[in-house]
């Protein structure tokens, strides 16, 4: 039986600091699913709204954790609609994301960011799969596929396999976004209600602050490393270099050990690649272990009480820093 919740949808704060009611609306039961994230957690899934197109290739239904796994690629991917991008994602987490000329060249250069992640993940794609890309992803134990579109035979090998799950999005990746509106998290202490991260880099927000000035290619891959660094876990640091994550580290309760294990796990490719923060990195020791992975460029925030001494110490090791003024946190 398709279960019925009246909700009260607000939208914008007025001027006593209160939200304004928007309009009453009804949701409906879309699946019942089999659980949640876990066996023991019963769950359901209700229509939104305003949805996203979608086909969901051999099921009738997605998991809980497949509709994460697809929301976060979706995310990922809609920063980079008009262009060849792939994004691996594990536990709805991105842990490789690449740009190309091509989308071969997009998808060789992601799988290489952490091939082992790979397996038993979800990988997904800007523009349409064809048959070469589908044979490699056939031949590893990937659980998920997406893509606005497939080649015929690219999508009868991907759906002849029982262990992969291909989801179609209809949608155009550049309306995607106006389809995302708010966060909701209701908790025993109260629901939490927010609009969607839609943070977006100006020239406001792009300050170079250390005498050491970025490069063109610099500037462009620090801009692809904070626009993936919004999706990752906080506190996170994304280190990518010529469109291509190296690390992605994230869920860290301090930004001084992501930058420590985003710097362990890229090694030798860390070398002149840039470094993006979610959140305010805190203290000179998060510098210190950029200069020993010889990183060539920071981008964070700013705005902590050694923002001073770290530019100072930055010009030091010759390593040029940009502050965005926006954090990026995500729980």
């Amino acid at each position: 039986m398709s279960k019925r919740v009246e909700l009260k949808i607000y939208d914008n704060l007025n001027e006593s600091g209160e939200f304004q009611l928007e309009k009453e609306t009804v949701l409906e039961t879309m699946w019942h699913l089999n659980y949640g994230e876990n066996p023991q957690q019963p769950a359901m899934i209700f229509k939104s709204e305003n949805m996203a197109d979608f086909e969901i290739v051999g099921k009738e239904v997605l998991s809980y954790n497949e509709i994460m796994s697809v929301t976060e690629i979706a995310n990922v991917l809609s920063e980079f609609y008009d262009v060849c991008a792939v994004a691996i994602t594990k536990h709805a987490a991105p842990c490789a994301v690449a740009l190309g000329a091509t989308l071969d060249e997009a998808y060789t250069k992601a799988f290489d960011c952490d091939p082992v992640a790979s397996f038993f993940g979800a990988i997904g794609a800007s523009q349409k799969i064809d048959f070469e890309i589908a044979k490699h992803i056939n031949s590893m134990s990937v659980k998920l596929v997406v893509a606005p579109d497939f080649d015929p035979e690219a999508l009868a090998l991907l759906r002849d396999n029982p262990l992969i799950t291909v989801v179609k999005v209809n949608t155009p990746l550049k309306d995607y976004k106006s389809l995302v509106q708010k966060d909701v998290h209701v908790t025993p202490f109260g629901t939490l209600y927010q609009d969607f991260n839609k943070s977006r880099l100006g020239k406001n927000s792009f300050q170079i602050v250390t005498n050491k000035k970025p490069t063109k290619e610099q500037i462009e891959d620090a801009v692809f490393a904070w626009k993936i660094s919004k999706y990752a876990r906080s506190n996170s640091i994304v280190i990518a270099k010529d469109f291509k994550t190296a690390a992605i580290a994230q869920g860290h309760v301090s930004p001084l050990t992501a930058v420590e294990d985003a710097v362990n796990w890229a090694c030798d490719n860390s070398k002149d690649a840039v470094l993006a923060s979610d959140n305010t990195l805190p203290t000179v020791d998060c510098i210190q272990i950029a200069a020993q992975g010889r990183i060539g460029m920071i981008i964070q925030p700013g705005g902590s009480a050694n923002d001073a001494s770290m530019i100072e110490l930055a010009d030091r090791y010759n390593i040029s820093m940009v502050f965005t003024g926006i954090k990026n946190y995500k729980h």
